[in-house]
């Protein structure tokens, strides 16, 4: 039995398949033409482009075919003459000679080259996409994806969980996010939502006793997009029963470690773990990139008694910016202009020098709070210190985001560091009726350490709720679930959610937990930022075969489109003529 694999009835084998041990052999391929260049009247090279890669096909006299042209061609396999060797192709020593072309369709000229060495304007790219999905960069990115996708199955699959399908045709969720609607043709004037994520369905399969589920989900967003997010996107969900937050990060860590692995060849050896608390105080950020260093330190007891107006604060916190030094004055004052816009009274900066420091603010320090400035985390001559006084969570943001913009590798360079953060807080600021806001979803369980705290102290409580960053970009979170009846009905009341709203709302999910819900846990990551950061992608774009753009359209499509007035009517809707 053959094991070619590529082999079908119109080819031999793939074109960057075929090495120099095949030489002599007879061959077919089929392909689209990348060049085409004649040698006068008797010779032609015609560069044979399909999803492995690119053959030179040599052909006998002149050969009326084009770029883009679909073509059959046999050949017989063929060292290329001295010197004509390419050392950038898997093929470059080979080529097809005494060949035949067959025609299988003709194709007019692209809009643009389907070189990776080109530049192309994103629209046309994308208006174009069944044509950009050709080039080397996309092949090489969703076949990447193909195989992450592939090595995540096997991690669960070898983890015991079962792969369940939920549904798409979902009631309205109580996530935070905004939801796509889908009109009922069958029930007038009522609708259902496309899912955020699978979160209560996935939950239900667990007082089910499916006891450990995954899918790689399709989820959609009715949300603003971005480089890192698309109205709908694919993700890794999962949940357990009878398991705890280390449980669920093994099992997660196996998955990503297993897809790491197959895209960069190489198995990262440990994922670090952190406190949110501990990123922010460190990083400023809950997503922290940990390529490199550039921490924050807390300056504010050796300034605690300052004659410094401008250190008059809660909280002071530092800098160190390796060589920072030679920041221009223009962009120290960009850099001061992006703490005021992110909220800070101003930014102090300091560069160290061979007998002290230089910055406007240095003849009001005293002699220690110079020797401090100084020493944060071991600036040398040429390193510039950076300080925020402001209330701790304000001074955190601005220096943490200024760590980024100053200090954080494009996407691709560096390597790849993995930081699991927990314990987020169980709530988040107030609403209008001075109510905690669920920093998660309203049924993750609070640390067990802070349960005396939600009615008496509930911007204290921690959560055990845990994300996972790669390089500064949030791959995913999940969270122990509430299965207490007690603990939800508590952390109901600390939302202002009557136990009416709570059963017009939830009632199915708090229904089925009265027949008895197991501990349970999830968690789910984005499998669309993983691939592009593995692929070296700043955008999730590339690594989607038929993204949406950034104003949400589909440029090849048209989407999204009115539909005739008949089918309106059937789903009793009718067009809203102006804003």
């Amino acid at each position: 039995m053959s094991t070619n694999y590529e082999a079908t009835s119109l080819r031999d084998s793939l074109c960057a398949t075929i090495s120099t041990e095949q030489v002599g052999q007879r061959l077919t391929v089929c392909g689209w033409v990348a060049k085409r260049r004649e040698h006068g009247e008797h010779l032609a090279f015609i560069d044979i482009r399909d999803r492995s890669g690119v053959l030179q096909a040599v052909v006998d006299g002149s050969v009326d075919v084009r770029n883009e042209y679909v073509v059959r061609v046999t050949g017989t396999v063929s060292r290329r003459p001295e010197g004509t060797v390419n050392d950038k192709l898997a093929t470059g020593e080979i080529e097809l000679t005494e060949c035949s072309v067959e025609i299988l369709a003709t194709a007019d000229a692209p809009p643009f080259q389907l070189d990776d060495r080109v530049d192309i304007d994103e629209q046309v790219r994308l208006r174009h996409r069944f044509l950009d999905l050709r080039r080397d960069q996309m092949q090489r990115n969703l076949r990447l994806r193909a195989k992450v996708n592939a090595a995540i199955r096997a991690a669960m699959d070898r983890q015991g969980f079962c792969e369940v399908e939920t549904p798409l045709l979902w009631a309205p969720t109580p996530e935070g996010s905004r939801e796509f609607v889908v009109p009922s043709r069958l029930h007038h004037g009522e609708f259902y939502v496309l899912p955020q994520s699978p979160q209560i369905a996935k939950q239900l399969l667990m007082v089910g006793g499916f006891d450990r589920y995954y899918q790689i989900a399709r989820c959609l967003r009715d949300e603003d997009l971005r480089a890192d997010r698309q109205f709908e996107f694919t993700q890794l969900d999962l949940e357990a029963s009878f398991v705890t937050q280390i449980d669920i990060l093994e099992f997660v860590s196996q998955a990503v470690l297993d897809a790491a692995e197959v895209a960069t060849g190489v198995r990262p050896t440990t994922i670090d773990t952190m406190t949110w608390a501990e990123a922010m105080d460190r990083y400023g950020v809950d997503k922290p990139d940990l390529r490199f260093g550039m921490t924050l330190h807390d300056l504010s007891d050796a300034f605690a008694g300052t004659e410094v107006k401008a250190f008059a604060a809660p909280t002071v916190k530092a800098m160190r910016v390796e060589g920072g030094a030679e920041f221009t004055r223009s962009r120290l004052d960009s850099l001061t202009d992006r703490a005021k816009g992110l909220g800070a009274k101003g930014l102090a900066w300091f560069k160290v020098t061979e007998t002290g420091l230089e910055s406007p603010l240095d003849r009001f320090l005293s002699d220690h709070e110079r020797s401090i400035i100084q020493r944060v985390d071991g600036a040398v001559a040429g390193d510039l210190i950076l300080v925020v006084a402001d209330e701790y969570a304000l001074a955190c943001k601005v220096l943490g985001a200024l760590r980024v913009e100053i200090g954080s590798p494009p996407v691709g360079q560096g390597p790849h560091r993995y930081v699991w953060v927990t314990e987020f807080p169980m709530f988040e600021g107030l609403d209008d009726d001075g109510n905690p806001v669920a920093a998660h979803h309203p049924f993750t369980m609070p640390h067990p350490d802070d349960l005396d705290l939600i009615e008496t102290d509930p911007m204290s409580v921690r959560s055990q709720a845990y994300d996972l960053v790669l390089n500064g970009w949030e791959l995913g979170s999940g969270s122990v679930r509430i299965h207490r009846a007690d603990i939800q009905s508590r952390i109901f009341a600390a939302l202002g959610i009557s136990p009416e709203e709570a059963e017009n709302r939830f009632g199915f999910l708090l229904g089925a937990f009265k027949y008895g819900a197991p501990p349970h846990a999830g968690f789910a990551f984005g499998i669309d930022r993983l691939v592009a950061i593995f692929a070296g992608e700043e955008n999730i774009r590339e690594v989607i075969a038929f993204p949406k753009t950034q104003s949400g359209a589909d440029l090849m499509t048209g989407a999204p489109k009115s539909i005739p007035d008949k089918q309106l009517k059937e789903l009793h809707l009718k067009p809203s003529k102006g804003a």
